[in-house]
């Protein structure tokens, strides 16, 4: 395959240029050398990419496939065309499935039918047994089966020691560890800004981030709501803990008032909040406190989310399809990022918190070790490293567009204008449906070959 006269960002090496890329045998072959053309081959597949940005293929570490067990919202197969449709080649499934991914013959089935799928799909196994919050599970086991990091992602996590006990053993495996936020006690109804205020968000991530400065654990803080979190989050990098961030498009594109028009569809945990919320968001992005854009994509039934009480419908909207558009849309083009800086937190940095790199096969558990200075690679803000990815050559990190790593890239017009819908999920519920969004989305390549869907 020749991918001509594309403009290739690669946020890895943050290099920017316009040439000829060759893709054989599942990887980057070659790439033209300024101001010359590569000849096409014989029988070679072309694609003109003139008015298109070449990037790596996008990586969402925060998506719910919801299989099993909740098949008829979403499943492998689905989720894994909505990924490519927009633009993704590598997601992290969460582990609240049914049954949860708390047991061996759980994660190695989800392992074995993911490989049938065109796209790269990971998994995280529980923190603990059937998500209730009391007993660990056999966290050396399933990371030795394939696990990338452990959550109990949608249940938060109200027992501190044995958060500090999962996060010392996570420490041991080189895993991460991704915390969803929201502490009970504060919540009276969740979903909405009022019945769940950002003090239940705020207190848990604060004890996490000290038990993380404790232990020494790499963990993510998962789709940020709240400005003081962000605060908290900043202060705690400034101080040298291990902690990464992730901020859904939803939240830095839409405010509480989304609620009143869009009713269950704007309804998600934690829920949307203020204008100054979604600011504070914003300036964590461009400074590099949240590190990563996750979708969070939780797809629902139109007949739960149609419920005539509000809060007994499900929290949650999908996102997959729209969430490279809405960065485009709500940060670059008002100027809040640059496009560069943007595929940095949808390539390079959830690489780095699910030791994602170049060369390693869905399931892969190589990682390079827990040393935090293992290569020197800092992120934006940071006093002290980061854990590096899961590599020897520091050059192959995901998100380089460099001759010899895979060729997973995404093809799209930054431009070029869509409305969103007509999705390949199962699902439908999302605000966004029917809004315009830059960002058309042209061809998602995945170890090689492009995507249909």
């Amino acid at each position: 395959m020749l991918i001509r006269n594309g403009t290739i960002l690669s946020p890895g090496s943050k290099e920017e240029y316009r040439a000829d890329l060759r893709i054989a045998d599942g990887k980057i072959a070659e790439i033209a050398a300024p101001g010359t053309a590569l000849n096409a081959q014989d029988g070679e597949e072309i694609i003109d990419a003139s008015s298109c940005i070449v990037a790596p293929g996008l990586i969402d570490v925060h998506v719910h496939f919801r299989d099993p067990g909740f098949t008829y919202k979403e499943d492998l197969h689905t989720g894994a065309r909505a990924a490519a449709a927009g633009g993704f080649t590598t997601v992290v499934c969460m582990a609240n499935t049914k049954p949860a991914v708390d047991n061996p013959d759980t994660l190695t089935d989800l392992i074995s039918r993911a490989e049938k799928e065109e796209i790269r799909i990971r998994f995280t196994a529980a923190v603990t047994k059937n998500l209730k919050g009391q007993e660990l599970t056999e966290f050396e086991q399933l990371a030795s089966l394939g696990a990338c990091g452990f959550t109990d992602d949608g249940i938060p996590l109200t027992d501190a020691k044995l958060v500090e006990a999962a996060m010392r053993r996570a420490k041991a495996l080189g895993l991460p560890l991704s915390f969803h936020e929201e502490d009970p006690a504060f919540i009276e109804k969740a979903g909405t800004n009022r019945t769940a205020p950002a003090i239940a968000e705020n207190i848990l991530a604060a004890r996490d981030c000290m038990l993380s400065r404790y232990t020494g654990a790499v963990i993510n803080i998962q789709h940020i709501s709240s400005a003081q979190t962000v605060s908290l989050v900043r202060s705690e990098k400034k101080l040298g803990t291990p902690v990464f961030a992730e901020a859904t498009p939803h939240h830095f594109s839409l405010t509480e008032d989304a609620v009143e028009k869009y009713g269950t569809f704007a309804k998600m945990n934690p829920p949307l909040r203020t204008e100054a919320d979604r600011q504070a968001i914003i300036a964590g992005l461009q400074d590099g406190t949240i590190d990563i854009i996750a979708t969070d994509h939780a797809p629902h039934s139109t007949e739960e989310k149609s419920r005539e009480d509000f809060f007994a419908a499900p929290s949650g909207i999908i996102g997959l399809e729209t969430s490279l558009a809405l960065g485009i849309t709500s940060l670059v083009r008002p100027g809040h990022l640059t496009l560069m800086q943007l595929l940095e937190k949808m390539t390079v940095n959830p690489a780095r918190l699910y030791r994602i790199d170049h060369q390693a096969k869905p399931g892969s558990t190589s990682y390079a070790g827990t040393d935090p200075e293992a290569y020197g690679i800092t992120t934006p803000g940071s006093a002290t490293p980061i854990p590096a990815p899961m590599m020897n050559d520091r050059s192959l990190l995901y998100g380089s567009i460099r001759p010899g790593c895979a060729a997973d890239l995404v093809i799209f017009n930054p431009d070029e204008t869509f409305v969103a819908g007509n999705y390949q999920s199962k699902s439908e519920n999302t605000p966004f449906t029917g809004m315009e969004l830059y960002g058309k989305i042209h061809c998602t390549i995945c170890d090689g070959h492009i995507i249909k869907w």
